[in-house]
């Protein structure tokens, strides 16, 4: 079993994190809700200190401030901010064949973190293949049995796929059947779009990257990623890994998640990089609020607080149809 190292758990007000909502918005509350033309939406938010993300450990009592949410920039009523962290967690493992064999010294804290999951937990764990997506194991609260079913990274070229992203879509269609709640992915993965050729692998230029993230916010999925160099990236071209991280961070800052990377190199070791992604699902909030946009699209959301020292993380935007 996993232990999280550095990490106190979460008493039964939050850590004592302690915050409110925008003033402004507790005043319109009322008005808003007797104009019948507003929905409720709720996306799942992480809220921590920057001494927090530095130190790499939670802090007891923590003032969170005025919470603010923003949609198409105007600024929407919060109903309520509610702690998910030991609720159960939905996670799809991808893991990219074609990494370098370094990926494979990472398996041991791979399983570790899927062990460490809260009681309840459903995990998938897939390998992304040459226009295949591999099931290794489907979505199972048996986590012990998800760990046990990764395999060895095929280092070779010939496997690699064209575009992780394809294989990002396949996993998303599986949280379909699954009941509401916490979603994440967790992709292992170079992070490189070459299926329109290498020079147009760039994150802005990558379609297969657009859509996972739009289907991702659709779905409510938050994406964390961990770089690890593939059979175009273990070169050490650097625009290609930029291109490769560029997308990872890409797809992770615009569904709520965070991506890790070590320099532009395979990192030695994934431990630290799970000690973070602890910190971030022990600090998992929902938000729900009032939204005054009910036309059919895509709406950004912005949600931040008065406190300066105080990060949140949080999906840039939804579509609503």
């Amino acid at each position: 079993m996993r232990k999280k190292t550095g990490l106190k758990p979460l008493s039964i007000l939050l850590l004592a994190l302690t915050f409110s909502v925008s003033p402004v918005a507790q005043s319109q509350s009322e008005n808003v809700q007797q104009k019948q033309k507003v929905r409720t939406v709720t996306i799942p938010i992480s809220i921590f200190t920057k001494k927090e993300l530095r130190a790499n450990q939670a802090e007891e009592l923590v003032q969170a401030g005025n919470i603010i949410v923003k949609e198409n920039g105007e600024e929407q009523v919060i109903l309520s901010i509610r702690s998910v962290t030991n609720a159960p967690l939905a996670l799809a493992v991808l893991i990219q064949d074609g990494l370098s064999s370094n990926a494979n010294l990472q398996l041991k804290d791979i399983a570790n973190f899927i062990r460490s999951l809260p009681r309840g937990s459903r995990v998938m764990v897939a390998y992304l293949r040459g226009g295949t997506f591999q099931i290794r194991q489907k979505f199972t609260e048996d986590l012990e049995k998800a760990a046990k079913s990764l395999r060895i990274v095929v280092s070779n070229s010939a496997v690699a796929p064209s575009s992780p992203y394809e294989g990002v879509d396949d996993a998303l269609k599986r949280f379909d059947a699954l009941p509401a709640g916490r979603r994440a992915i967790l992709l292992i993965s170079d992070g490189l779009d070459a299926s329109r050729g290498v020079e147009s692998s760039s994150p802005s230029q990558s379609l297969d990257l657009e859509q996972s993230i739009l289907k991702a916010q659709r779905k409510s999925v938050a994406v964390y990623s961990i770089y690890n160099a593939a059979t175009l990236t273990d070169n050490g071209n650097s625009r290609l890994i930029m291109n490769g991280q560029g997308s990872l961070n890409r797809i992770s800052e615009e569904t709520g998640g965070r991506a890790f990377f070590q320099g532009s190199s395979s990192p030695i070791s994934f431990s630290r990089f799970f000690d973070e992604l602890d910190l971030l699902l022990d600090r998992q909030f929902a938000l729900t609020y009032l939204s005054t946009h009910i036309k059919k699209g895509y709406y950004k959301t912005k949600v931040n607080s008065t406190n300066p020292d105080i990060k949140i993380e949080h999906p840039q935007g939804y579509f609503y149809k």
